[in-house]
């Protein structure tokens, strides 16, 4: 494991960032299986109390690839290749490497109670319209699916925070 807290998050960070980019130019199993190798890099780096965020990222995990299969189910988001009747791997991986990133580099978002409600609603409709302008998935109607993954993104984040603090206390930084 790293020493420095600095160093762990900026790695964090862009493991995260590689793992997303991977898996939204390269959609399919191939770039879920890179995520758990780069999954794997962050446990051996990055995490200090390994259990327990496996266990938080599992998870977030489950409730993150729900909401997008919602989404998908209800037309909010389409895949690219025609119907989905299974949130798809890489998505279920992104969802995963995503997690990481709440008790590491995005931790700081919850030292006040208010930011995740004003950062999530635009941050996470952000990453899947730049998905879709990608090529990995299409927002059928773009108003309608931007304020919809807003208000979705307006409770799973802080939601997550909130499991993280109540079921997850030894996470906290």
């Amino acid at each position: 494991m790293i020493p420095s807290e600095t160093t762990r998050n900026i790695l964090n960070f862009a493991v995260f960032q590689a793992g997303w980019l991977i898996c939204i130019l390269y959609p399919g199993m191939p770039a879920a299986s890179l995520v758990v190798g780069l999954l794997i890099l962050h446990f051996v780096l990055v995490s200090q109390k390994r259990m327990s965020e496996l266990q938080f990222i599992g998870l977030g995990t489950v409730l993150g690839a729900s909401l997008d299969l919602l989404w998908f189910r209800t037309g909010i988001l389409a895949g690219t290749e025609g119907e989905v009747l299974l949130t798809p791997p890489w998505l279920v991986a992104i969802w995963a490497i995503f997690m990481t990133t709440l008790n590491h580099s995005l931790n700081w978002i919850s030292r006040k109670a208010w930011l995740p409600f004003v950062l999530a609603p635009i941050a996470g409709p952000f990453a899947y319209w730049s998905a879709s302008k990608l090529g990995a998935v299409t927002l059928p109607e773009l108003l309608p699916s931007l304020v919809a993954l807003a208000l979705g993104w307006l409770v799973v984040f802080p939601l997550l925070l909130f499991l993280r603090k109540s079921l997850y206390p030894e996470l906290q930084q």
